[in-house]
Order: C-alpha cells, then sequence, then structure tokens
C-alpha cells in the first residue's frame, strides 16, 4: 500500500532517493533529449517552411524581436561573444548545477522539480519530431539573419555549425528550434532560484536568467521569439503534468514492491519446525521436562522439590 504524501512537499516516502539512482536517470534524460534532437531529423525543406511560416506569423503580429536583437548582436562584438558563450555552454551547466543543489539543499523539494523538468523535456522531444523547424540562422541571406555563432566561431570552441564543438555539428539536429528548450529549461531554473534561493539576489538572479536567455536565444538567430514562447507552455504543461507523472511512479513501484513480497509464508503454529518446542523450563527447573521426568518416578503433583528428593533416596534404598 503506497505511504502518504508528506504534506506541504508533494514528495512520497516511499521510496528514499539516492544519487546513485538519480544520476543514472538525469543521464538518461539528456541522453533522451540529444538522441532526439539528432534522430528526430526531419525533410529540410518542411522544416525551412515552418521556419517561415513562424516568420510570417510574428510579422503579422509585429512581434519579430529577433530582427533588431540580431542586428545588435551582429553589430556590437562585445554583446555577441557573450552571448555565443551563454547559449553554448550555460543551458549544459546552470541546469544540472541545479538539480545537485536541490538535491543537496532541498531535498523534500527535489523530486517535483526533476519532475518537473523531465517531463516538459520529454514533451519538447516530441515538438521537435513533429514540428521540425529551421532557426533564423539558417534562413537563406535575404530574410535578415546573421549566424553569430559562425561569424564569431574563432573566439570560441563552436564551428561553424550550431554550438557544438568544432567537427561535431553534423552530429546534433539543427532544425529542433520549436519550442526552445534553452529558454524552457532557463525558466525553470529561474522558478528554482525564485522559489528556494533564499535571497534577494538569488530570486533576481533567477529572473534575469530566464529573460537574458530568450533574448540571448533570439539575438544570436537560434530561435524565433514564438519558439521562446512554446518553451515556456513546455514548461507550463509540464508543471501541470508532473504530480500525476509522480503518482503513477508510485502506483508503479507500490504494485512491484507488492508482488516482490508476495512470498508465501509458513504459520509459526503449523508445521513449523521449532528447535525448543515442548522444551521450555518451567519455575523451579533447571533442564527441560524436568518435572515430567520426576513425575514419571513417583512423585505427586503436589510434592515440594525436597520430597522428591526423599522418594529419590527411598527408592534407591
Amino acid at each position: 500500500m503506497p505511504q502518504a504524501e508528506k504534506p506541504g512537499t508533494g514528495v512520497s516516502p516511499l521510496t528514499r532517493l539516492r544519487w546513485w539512482t538519480e544520476l543514472p536517470l538525469i543521464l538518461l534524460v539528456y541522453v533522451s533529449y540529444s538522441a532526439g534532437r539528432l534522430l528526430a531529423r526531419g525533410d529540410v525543406s518542411s522544416a525551412v517552411d515552418h521556419g517561415l511560416a513562424i516568420l510570417r506569423l510574428e510579422k503579422a503580429l509585429h512581434i519579430n524581436a529577433e530582427h533588431p536583437l540580431n542586428r545588435l548582436f551582429t553589430r556590437e562584438a562585445w554583446l555577441g561573444i557573450p552571448a555565443d558563450f551563454w547559449y553554448a555552454s550555460l543551458h549544459y551547466l546552470v541546469t544540472p548545477a541545479l538539480l545537485v543543489w536541490l538535491f543537496k539543499r532541498r531535498a523534500a523539494h527535489y523530486r517535483a522539480a526533476r519532475t518537473w523538468l523531465m517531463t516538459s523535456t520529454f514533451i519538447g522531444l516530441i515538438g521537435f519530431t513533429l514540428l521540425p523547424t529551421c532557426p533564423p540562422r539558417l534562413l537563406s541571406a535575404g530574410h535578415g539573419f546573421v549566424d553569430t555563432m559562425a561569424q564569431y566561431s574563432s573566439y570560441g570552441w563552436w564551428g561553424g555549425e550550431a554550438s557544438a564543438p568544432r567537427g561535431l555539428g553534423g552530429m546534433t539536429n539543427q532544425y529542433a528550434a520549436m519550442p526552445s528548450l534553452h529558454v524552457g529549461w532557463a525558466l525553470w531554473c529561474g522558478v528554482m532560484l525564485w522559489l528556494y534561493g533564499g535571497a534577494r539576489w538569488t530570486k533576481a538572479a533567477g529572473v534575469a536568467y530566464a529573460l537574458l536567455t530568450a533574448v540571448v536565444v533570439m539575438g544570436t538567430a537560434n530561435h524565433y521569439l514564438l519558439d521562446a514562447v512554446a518553451g515556456a507552455v513546455v514548461m507550463g504543461v509540464g508543471f501541470l503534468l508532473a504530480r500525476p507523472v509522480m503518482r503513477a511512479a508510485d502506483a508503479v513501484r507500490a504494485r512491484l514492491g507488492v508482488r516482490s513480497a508476495a512470498v508465501p509464508e509458513t504459520s509459526g503454529t503449523a508445521g513449523s519446525p521449532i528447535v525448543s518446542g515442548g522444551c521450555q523450563t518451567s519455575t523451579g527447573e533447571r533442564i527441560p521436562r524436568q518435572r515430567n521426568s520426576r513425575r514419571g518416578q513417583g512423585v505427586e503433583p503436589g510434592a515440594s522439590p525436597a520430597d522428591a528428593g526423599d522418594g529419590a533416596a527411598a527408592a534407591a534404598r
């Protein structure tokens, strides 16, 4: 029977979390994320069509903020170069660092936070598969975007192909722009810092990290504004599904536990081989069955130990 959740934590004590079980789980999410981006390449022409459709919709709504940001980052290297480092690295550093911090310092909230992140990530992978999207930087030059990752590639470890290390750009899916998990994960980090950081500066850092990441992904021409919005929506859906996912995991774990514990038990009173059965000593006895053996020699039930001794002596004579 599953145990009840601890009030106010959303964490069931059914399972005690250990780092040696959590680490493979987090690695599985990362591998799934990377493999999903790699395998869900889709048709290039369809990805370009989807990207252009997003761009046309943004222009119709007058929300194509990525154009002015990209021009600014292209013109000002002191903005563009740090933005490229931000895009290429913090996504993979800040998120796992916060997971470790939550595991060590905010253990009561870790499981819910981890489940939220994992659920949202898998939803994002579905989006990559169903809607391959060409990022702004890969559109033809006539659309007015410059690939800052390629422009400033000599300053970092990345090559002209995406944010992967040089020579590994072909091993990533460059058409996995919708939704932006860069923005989604940054939003998750911001919420964690706001809720559990404690100090005002950590709350401010959480808000700044989420907002600046959204600016960076657009300024570097890696995502459209609607990609960023979709990333936030995915995190919202993942948040709503986190508790049902935890309850389902607890139910499965409890059922597996019941099955493993369903071993035939033998009754302690029916046929169980008890070595000391019938050999317990009574008051005044030093060896088992001492009183019974003396009764068998003619000692009356009410006789005292002294009387028993006299009787035994008389019998000997």
